[in-house]
């Protein structure tokens, strides 16, 4: 015997005109023109292979075959009832779980302070925050929400450009204390640095400002970002880093403002995918007013 596949916009049409007796009477049950139905009650009847109404100058009346497959109709119209239930809450949700990616750095300098902000205002949403610098992660969806220091250029994801994060130079009272405070770039080859190991980009920077490096001119270097960092506020040298790290490193001030450090462009990035959903989207706009102000913070 063989098995009929039913459309399900079919069988919603033959419902309506079931329940209303009519064709115009169905038409406007479901905001849909009188000839479509016509056809879907026509199309239903041809798969099936047997009538499933007979025409009467006041309507329609439903055949036995029509009274037959009638539970079984409903039950596929209450299921795709719950169906779009479910989809509509799980899109206007606004508690459930919310998975943020950043960099180590913005991890744990950047996002804190404005995620428990975050909390604060909604109890109902969880927040998982990943640090790592793969954006990866919104690809293969282990994150719902990446912060990034580059734009990302996958098709597939919508990025937002927030603020331009400057780089400074800057040192720790105690450094600047023991082996005095620069003046000019030309004074930096008098001082301690703190460069990258293996990646060259601060050695690039220099050269592009007309200040060759090589590579010893670093007498401490590292590239995990986070030790980067915490080389700085122990007083070990001068280092280059993002100008909101000093809010977390009391005493570590900027040297050398006329140093002129390209900026670090500041993307939020989610999935296309996910984008519409109102949880997403709840902290996504948060994150978007929050973190351009908490860049132009300046204060200590």
């Amino acid at each position: 015997m063989t098995q009929v596949t039913f459309d399900w916009t079919l069988v919603r049409s033959f419902l309506a005109v079931l329940d209303a007796g009519s064709l115009m009477g169905a038409a406007r049950a479901l905001g849909a023109q009188q000839p479509t139905l016509g056809r879907h009650v026509a199309e239903l009847e041809a798969q099936l292979g047997t009538p499933l109404f007979e025409r009467t100058g006041r309507g329609v009346v439903p055949t036995a075959a029509a009274l037959a497959m009638a539970d079984a109709a409903r039950q596929m119209q209450d299921g795709a009832d719950l169906l779009a239930r479910r989809i509509t809450g799980s899109r206007e949700a606004t508690t459930g779980t919310v998975r943020i990616t950043t960099s180590e750095v913005a991890a744990c300098y950047l996002l804190p302070k404005l995620l428990a902000d975050l909390q604060r205002a909604e109890p109902g949403i969880q927040l998982e925050l990943v640090a790592s610098n793969q954006i990866s992660n919104l690809l293969r969806r282990e994150a719902d929400i990446a912060v990034r220091m580059a734009r990302p250029v996958q098709q597939s994801l919508v990025a937002r450009k927030l603020a331009e994060i400057p780089v400074i130079a800057a040192a720790h009272d105690s450094y600047l204390q023991r082996a005095g405070t620069p003046r000019k770039p030309a004074d930096l080859m008098h001082h301690t640095l703190i460069g990258y190991d293996k990646d060259n980009t601060i050695q690039r920077g220099f050269a592009a400002l007309g200040l060759p490096l090589a590579r010893d001119a670093f007498g401490l270097r590292t590239d995990n970002q986070l030790a980067y960092g915490h080389l700085v506020a122990a007083g070990a040298g001068i280092g280059f880093v993002a100008a909101y790290n000093l809010r977390s490193w009391p005493g570590t001030r900027p040297v050398l403002p006329m140093l002129k450090i390209p900026p670090l462009p500041c993307w939020l990035a989610v999935h296309r995918e996910i984008r519409g959903s109102a949880l997403v989207r709840r902290v996504y706009d948060f994150l978007a007013l929050a973190i351009p102000a908490a860049l132009a913070d300046t204060r200590p």
